[in-house]
């Protein structure tokens, strides 16, 4: 990922969070340091993405998301393995991320994948009616 795909990573994301980061939340990210990686058809379009974070021996996984369009594909299995190449690159022992519970979809190809919940960071999330949603904290070991 890099600063000329954020225009297309912002609609992507603003498609598919009801809480979505900011562009200027991708470009701090970027900024940072961390590892970005987008996913494209073979027309060029982007269709997911991912940004990692290093810390130590353990990476977290800060935002994955796959086009609306494009979900239940297999892309965001394929975005995982690229997460984890990218993370083993790194010397990282384990990916960490969380998860709203809400957000079954994404539970379960995480699930699948191999990740286990480790944890929950109460009332994480902001929801739509004003209230907070958990955050499901879950591991992969690589």
């Amino acid at each position: 990922m890099t600063a000329a795909d954020l225009d297309e990573v912002f609609g992507v994301e603003l498609s598919v969070y009801p809480h979505p980061w900011t562009r200027g939340n991708f470009a701090d990210s970027l900024a940072s340091g961390y590892q970005g990686r987008v996913l494209r058809d073979d027309e060029g379009r982007l269709v997911g993405y991912f940004l990692l974070m290093a810390a130590v021996d353990e990476a977290h996984l800060l935002n994955v998301a796959v086009r609306a369009g494009r979900q239940g594909e297999g892309l965001g299995r394929w975005l995982l393995d690229k997460v984890a190449e990218c993370a083993r690159t790194l010397g990282m022992e384990s990916v960490l991320l969380e998860v709203r519970p809400s957000n079954l979809r994404a539970l379960k190809v995480y699930e699948q994948y191999g990740f286990t919940e480790i944890g929950r960071r109460k009332a994480y999330y902001p929801d739509h009616n004003g209230q907070r949603e958990d955050a499901i904290v879950m591991r992969y070991v690589l």
